[in-house]
């Protein structure tokens, strides 16, 4: 892939444009359900990221399990 090609839908975010949407997104969810957003976000991620790398596929037999 060509690296001066930028995908157009993700332009160059900086700190102003970061700022509006942290405010938008505060008038709209208010500041209090503002940390349990941002906590089952990263829940999410870490998921998904679970998920993507297989750790899920691969458990572990526990000592007081048995299979018959």
């Amino acid at each position: 892939m060509n690296p001066n090609v930028q995908l157009a839908i993700l332009p160059n975010i900086g700190l102003p444009e970061l700022l509006i949407i942290f405010v938008i997104v505060l008038i709209v969810f208010g500041a209090n359900k503002l940390p349990k957003i941002a906590k089952d976000l990263g829940s999410g991620i870490r998921e998904f990221k679970k998920s993507i790398s297989g750790e899920n596929d691969e458990k572990k037999d526990e000592p007081g399990d048995t299979k018959k």
